[in-house]
């Protein structure tokens, strides 16, 4: 069976989609067919997760048995770098474990941003969709525990899943540095051509061959009205609540994130 060198492990609503189709057009890159095959999270997981629409979306694109996991490679042709994009593997705590067992020398590349951005990505993407039972944001985050405990998938757990650290301190437990690279979304957005050369230069191929970028990928909120901005008291919890996880990334990655506060502060 052909392995994977390389994953793009998350976050999710950071960007992946986009990385995985600018990949996709690298003649030296193979990527699986199938965005977010989710395998080493759920290889072997009864897929019965309880929230609206999760079995079909679950269902539809989770790949969890060897052989269909095999078959997501059945098109490599002598291809240098070989990936997936599956940002469940950041949040889940037992991906990194199947990971150093399977495909121990993997090269990781990680994609983050601003949690609280993040999180009403994901609930737009999820009001977008019908899914969303909940009459506002602030309503869904009251729910979010409930939830998580109720068995609803991964999208849903709007807060836990922008605790970077503690996620990348997983794979750096187990992973070389030079395994792992991490990005920010705000450098996809401003620096694309850098984070394209770099991130090629990392997987080993023509870094020279740079994709065309002019498009965006899975953007939620096409077809949405204008969604209202966060409530004060909303946006208090939750800058509350991801303060010491900024700090404690910063800390982690050696990058000053303080341009992620006013980044809350502006964006609503």
């Amino acid at each position: 069976m052909t392995q994977p060198n390389f994953m793009i492990i998350g976050a999710a609503k950071a960007g992946t989609t986009s990385l995985y189709h600018y990949l996709r057009q690298h003649p030296q890159i193979y990527m699986t067919p199938t965005k977010e095959t989710n395998y080493f999270a759920l290889v072997g997981h009864p897929l019965d997760y309880a929230g609206p629409g999760d079995q079909d979306y679950i269902t539809r694109f989770s790949v969890t048995t060897p052989e269909g996991y095999a078959a997501q490679f059945a098109g490599v042709q002598g291809e240098r770098a070989i990936g997936e994009a599956s940002p469940l593997y950041l949040y889940d705590a037992q991906t990194p474990q199947r990971l150093k067992a399977a495909v121990p020398d993997v090269r990781l590349i990680a994609v983050l941003r601003e949690p609280v951005t993040r999180a009403y990505s994901a609930f737009s993407h999820l009001v977008r969709d019908g899914r969303e039972p909940a009459v506002s944001f602030a309503e869904a985050l009251e729910l979010e525990e409930d939830r998580i405990a109720a068995g609803w998938e991964h999208i849903w757990h709007y807060t836990r899943m922008g605790r970077y650290a503690e996620q990348l301190r997983r794979y750096q437990a187990l992973f070389a540095p030079e395994q792992l690279r991490v990005y920010l979304h705000d450098d996809l957005l401003r620096r694309p051509d850098w984070v394209m050369q770099d991130l090629l230069k990392f997987l080993e191929v023509d870094s020279s061959a740079l994709p065309d970028q002019s498009v965006r990928h899975n953007v939620s909120t096409l077809g949405l009205p204008h969604l209202p901005p966060l409530l004060p008291k909303v946006q208090e919890r939750l800058e509350a609540l991801f303060t010491p996880e900024r700090e404690a990334l910063a800390e982690l990655l050696g990058r000053d994130l303080r341009d992620w506060e006013r980044q809350v502060l502006t964006a609503y």
